[in-house]
C-alpha cells in the first residue's frame, strides 16, 4: 500500500470519529438549553448515546423520563445518530 494511501485512511478515519462525539454532543447540548444552563445528568448523557446507536425510541423514553420534554426529546433524540 502506498504511504499516500495510508495517509489518507487514516486522516478520514480522524475525521470521522469526532463527528460521532460531536453528534451526542449535539443532543446533550440541546437538552441543556432547555434546562436553561442546567448540567445533563449521566441519565440524559446516556439517552443521547442510545440515539447515536440506532435506539432513538429508548432515547425519547430516557429522556422524557429525565423531565425533559416530549418536542426536545424529540429533536435532541434526531440529532444524535451518525
Amino acid at each position: 500500500m502506498r504511504t499516500s494511501t495510508r495517509i489518507a485512511g487514516v486522516l478520514t478515519g480522524l475525521t470521522l470519529a469526532p463527528a460521532a462525539h460531536a453528534d451526542v454532543s449535539a443532543c446533550i447540548n440541546q437538552v441543556e438549553r432547555e434546562l436553561q444552563g442546567g448540567e445533563a445528568s449521566a441519565a440524559i448523557r446516556t439517552a443521547c448515546y442510545d440515539a447515536q446507536s440506532g435506539d432513538q425510541k429508548k432515547c425519547v423514553t430516557g429522556l422524557t423520563k429525565s423531565s425533559v420534554s416530549n418536542g426536545t426529546a424529540v429533536s435532541a433524540c434526531k440529532v444524535a445518530p451518525n
